[in-house]
């Protein structure tokens, strides 16, 4: 099932997808859902690392350096 979103945009971000779309050949619809679908994965990103770093700092990783020891 399909669902369409209104989104008011200020005039200078509207320009700028205006000139985006017209240059790559692309809907607005499709710059819109790849853009949602970046910010969906990232926000996942986020909370997994912010449930995991505890985790890890407990098991004795605080950083890189540390994760690569114990992987090498």
């Amino acid at each position: 099932m399909r669902a369409t979103l209104t989104v008011s945009l200020p005039e200078d971000l509207n320009r700028a997808l205006s000139a985006m779309v017209k240059r790559k050949g692309i809907s607005r619809s499709q710059v819109v859902q790849d853009a949602l679908r970046r910010q969906l994965a990232l926000e996942r990103f986020r909370d997994l690392r912010d449930r995991l770093v505890p985790k890890g700092g407990d098991a004795g990783f605080h950083t890189d350096e540390d994760v690569f020891k114990a992987i090498s």
